[in-house]
């Protein structure tokens, strides 16, 4: 039985992914959804259940909220050690392209030249500062590792197997209490999808890979509701891992969606975008509890 309502979080999940990659044209207003969506996921979900769960406390903290905290941190060094790696490796690559001493005594570039000039490809020295100037602004998140949004999407992947795990584990005790987790879980895994295909796409992945990562969130709860056939996963250890990921999804929000979702469209709708992401959340959670 928790298999086959499992069944609706799968096609919930990828119809999350789906609205996600058709409406491509209204980016900024998809990240702002998407920043809300996680924000209510973390402070209205996670949270709450991660506290629940993990129950004891670590010299007067709850154990939950110093692994949320730590997923942060996580997060921020993760992405740190990604950014230098990567901009270092840019270095030693505009090293290797550096012009030579003929160049910049006036001899030719490589490569720019116009079409039309006399030798294709070449553009005299110093006539490269007559190019016109496109006022393009410099993207400040153009250096993003690809790596980021695949570990956070694999981490939305273990979320979801989680839901399926919860599914499963109601059951086991209740068909009414079962039934109830499983429409918690399908309603807010369409927030699941969309962010897990917004998340690997925002970093820069190609599109069949952020495909790969919706298809193995939406598969994820059908397995986590088959595996509490062969065992059950104590609940000490469910709460902290909740709290974990939420520290992670609380950073890939405040740090990196919402702030590209205003980059180049401040507007007050994205902003609207972002409260209806994390209303839409609370309605969920309501209606489930």
């Amino acid at each position: 039985m928790a298999v086959f309502v499992a069944l609706g979080a799968f096609l919930m999940t990828l119809a999350g992914g789906w609205t996600a990659q058709r409406v491509t044209d209204r980016r900024h207003l998809v990240l702002g959804l998407a920043g809300g969506l996680m924000l209510g996921v973390v402070g209205l979900d996670l949270l709450p259940e991660a506290l629940a769960a993990a129950g004891r406390e670590v010299f007067g903290v709850p154990a939950a909220l110093l692994l949320f905290v730590a997923g942060f941190l996580l997060a921020h060094l993760v992405e740190r050690l990604l950014a230098v790696r990567r901009a270092a490796h840019g270095a030693t690559e505009r090293a290797g392209t550096e012009p030579s001493a003929a160049d910049r005594a006036g001899g030719p570039v490589r490569p720019a030249g116009p079409p039309g000039s006399a030798v294709p490809g070449l553009v005299p020295a110093g006539a490269a500062a007559a190019l016109p100037d496109t006022g393009a602004p410099p993207r400040p998140h153009d250096h993003r590792s690809p790596e980021v949004g695949l570990t956070a999407a694999g981490a939305m992947v273990g979320h979801s197997a989680m839901d399926g795990v919860a599914i499963g584990a109601a059951f086991q005790i209740d068909g009414g209490m079962g039934v109830a987790v499983a429409l918690a879980v399908i309603a807010h895994d369409f927030a699941d999808g969309f962010n897990t295909f917004t998340l690997t796409s925002l970093y820069g992945n190609a599109r069949r890979k952020a495909l790969a990562m919706l298809f193995a969130d939406a598969c994820a709860p059908l397995a986590g509701a088959l595996s509490t056939a062969f065992f059950t996963i104590p609940e000490q250890v469910l709460g902290g891992y909740l709290g974990l990921f939420g520290g992670v999804l609380l950073y890939l929000a405040a740090a990196e969606i919402l702030p590209e979702a205003h980059h180049q469209h401040p507007a007050r709708s994205t902003v609207l975008c972002t409260v209806a992401g994390a209303a839409f959340i609370w309605l969920v959670v309501g209606i489930a509890g």
